[in-house]
């Protein structure tokens, strides 16, 4: 990396890897605060821009925070110092550090979400979920995938390991990881949809999967996908991770592509979970 690294030049890395086209017409991605001139020579890499996390990025030193999950994804008129989303804002321009974030162009690129699910798993055969609209390639190996993906374990497993290999893989929440149905059942084919896939439930047991991987799963569309049939063997079982957590697979992906295209940028992850429950009974 030359002295000459900016947040322009950083964050048109992910956004060639990335690019925002990928994203939901409804999605707020790319560059939320900063100035593109400014140098750069730490990133920090989160899920979420929460308060917590903007102040461990200033207090680690980096001119720049890459999230996923967007700031300002439902707009605001109002963004005083003493709430939230106020104080993200207050206390990075204070301390000059830019926000990047990248969401739905992230989740379908074989380097995002998808991609580091895909690679946790070793699924074989893998394909998407919900295709892409049309094929295209991104920088630095990275091509539009889909929504999700469908494919195999390199081995029949149950229901019951595979949930504990998935909480071995994210990191931990005071909810963990839940399942439907007995631990023993067996699964070879699953399906993977990182952050909240209740929307595509009909489309993982359309694909005749075993198992179906999200988060975010709602009461009443998982107790119906679970009563559809009057065999429950016959849909997928859920595997219901944490929101937070099942994005974070993401974030070495991205350190991995900053830190090998600019080698003397120093990439940090967050320290910190963003999952909102701090803790549990019964």
């Amino acid at each position: 990396m030359s002295a000459a690294a900016t947040v322009g030049s950083v964050t048109g890395i992910l956004e060639a890897t990335y690019p925002l086209t990928w994203a939901e017409d409804w999605d707020r991605v790319g560059l939320v605060l900063g100035e593109r001139t400014a140098s750069v020579r730490r990133v920090l890499l989160a899920v979420d821009p929460t308060v917590e996390v903007a102040r461990e990025a200033v207090e680690r030193g980096a001119e720049l925070l890459v999230t996923h999950h967007p700031l300002l994804l439902r707009g605001a008129s109002f963004l005083p110092a003493d709430q939230g989303k106020g104080a993200v804002v207050t206390d990075l321009l204070r301390a000059g550090t830019a926000l990047w974030c990248g969401h739905t162009n992230v989740d379908r690129s074989t380097l995002g979400t998808v991609g580091a699910w895909i690679r946790a798993l070793d699924l074989q055969h893998a394909r998407p979920l919900v295709p892409a609209r049309e094929a295209e390639d991104g920088a630095h190996g990275s091509r539009l995938f889909g929504l999700g993906v469908v494919g195999a374990l390199r081995g029949p497993t149950t229901v019951g390991a595979l949930t504990g290999a998935v909480a071995g893989i994210v990191p931990s929440t005071a909810r963990g990881i839940l399942h439907t149905g007995p631990g023993d059942r067996e699964v070879q084919r699953v399906a993977v949809a990182p952050g909240a896939g209740d929307s595509f439930l009909e489309q993982a047991t359309a694909a005749g999967v075993d198992g179906y991987i999200t988060s975010d799963l709602r009461h009443h569309p998982a107790l119906e996908h679970v009563e559809a049939s009057a065999d429950p063997a016959s849909v997928p079982a859920l595997i219901d991770v944490p929101h937070a957590a099942s994005e974070a697979l993401w974030l070495p992906l991205a350190r991995d592509l900053l830190a090998g295209t600019e080698p003397a940028l120093e990439v940090l992850l967050s320290e910190h979970t963003t999952d909102p429950w701090g803790g549990r009974f019964g």
